[in-house]
């Protein structure tokens, strides 16, 4: 999903969780992990191979699916997907045409894990290399480090032959220039959101060319992503025929970022984790808050006691949730789920918020060898009409 788009409302109010924390989940350690699993209470059957993705990867699980049909490695069936966001400069939450840092710069983070061998790479702020996964994945291979980061990640990318390219496309330098122009009333950049002005300077960005409808929703687009930096992402797990699964994790960060922050999606058993004898979970949304419960890490541990993935998922975000003392004001400004697979092919996902009544929610991307399909995640709080 394209957090970007997300919305805050006012008048958050707290639903009943789905599960009865984790006391109910050493109860829940009885149930079979492999076989037939439990969500909410009623039998799932699993399906191999499979590949599941945040909703930015809908259109690209074919590629992943080919390769797991061909017989080849999971990791190779994940990196299949990724690599295509990576490449759309449409998607402004990962790769080419990721929204930048606050100095204008694209900023690039990733990891991947290949549960066969139990191994894993990352890298975190690397600038100028479209395929930042492709580049973990050689820390990987080719290195007996786990995360490279900054200057260091982009030169062993370029020794490896990745080019040296620019990120930045016209549209994401558009919208931060926006972002930059409306941040101060203290400088001589531009007006503020309320200035009467605003709509008419940030006009002046605009491509020629732009229907009024266009001009209209690139404007909004650009109001909601100053209000509400978006955090983007995409996760991607697969499972093969004979149980074996690989994951990664890439992004372009949180949009205006401080040069040099680095999220969950490069640490391992925060944006991403994989046990070959479980399952794999990873996540998108706001980072900091997943590192603090090392959420993929805490998804798969609750499926090896038991849990079924989305159960899983939502034991994480009820964690973040305790982290905040369940202050509503404060956590109605995070965006997180949560996606997860078990070695049976049984998934799940999670997100933190419903939608607003009447709107759709957070979904996912499932392929199970026949189809690519999007699923639903199931919500952990629930938020009102608004006011």
């Amino acid at each position: 999903m394209n957090s970007s788009k997300k919305h805050f409302l006012e008048g958050w109010t707290r639903r009943k969780f789905f599960f009865t924390t984790l006391a109910g989940s050493v109860a829940a350690s009885v149930r079979p992990l492999l076989g037939m699993s439990q969500a909410g209470g009623a039998s799932v059957q699993g399906k191999r191979p499979l590949i599941v993705s945040a909703g930015n990867g809908f259109r690209w699980l074919d590629k992943g699916m080919e390769v797991l049909k061909n017989g080849g490695d999971t990791l190779d069936a994940v990196l299949a997907v990724v690599n295509q966001v990576e490449n759309d400069p449409n998607d402004s939450s990962v790769g080419y045409g990721g929204l930048p840092n606050e100095d204008g710069v694209v900023e690039l983070d990733a990891s991947v894990m290949h549960g066969p061998t139990r191994m894993a790479g990352a890298v975190g702020s690397i600038r100028k290399i479209k395929n930042p996964s492709k580049v973990a994945k050689l820390v990987m291979e080719r290195t007996d480090h786990i995360m490279l980061v900054g200057p260091g990640a982009t030169r062993f990318a370029e020794a490896h032959g990745f080019p040296r390219e620019e990120l930045l496309t016209d549209a994401s330098r558009r919208r931060w220039l926006a972002w930059k122009e409306t941040m101060s009333d203290r400088d001589s950049w531009g007006p503020g959101l309320d200035s009467p002005e605003w709509k008419e300077r940030m006009s002046g960005l605009l491509p020629p060319g732009m229907t009024e409808e266009e001009k209209a929703a690139e404007l909004a687009y650009m109001r909601e992503i100053i209000l509400h930096p978006p955090t983007g992402t995409i996760n991607c797990l697969a499972v093969n025929e004979k149980g074996d699964i690989s994951g990664t994790t890439t992004t372009s960060g949180l949009a205006w970022k401080i040069a040099g922050r680095v999220g969950d999606s490069p640490i391992i058993g925060a944006g991403l984790y994989v046990d070959n004898d479980v399952g794999a979970a990873g996540s998108t949304g706001r980072g900091e808050e997943n590192i603090r419960v090392v959420g993929a890490h805490t998804v798969v541990e609750m499926m090896r006691k038991g849990m079924s993935p989305t159960d899983a998922c939502l034991e994480a975000l009820q964690r973040v949730v305790r982290n905040f003392n369940k202050d509503m004001t404060k956590l109605r400004r995070v965006g997180l789920n949560f996606y997860a697979l078990n070695k049976d092919g049984v998934h799940g996902g999670a997100t933190l918020w419903g939608p607003p009544p009447g709107r759709q929610g957070a979904t996912y991307a499932v392929h199970d060898g026949t189809e690519a399909k999007r699923v639903p995640c199931a919500p952990l709080l629930e938020r009102p009409a608004q006011p």
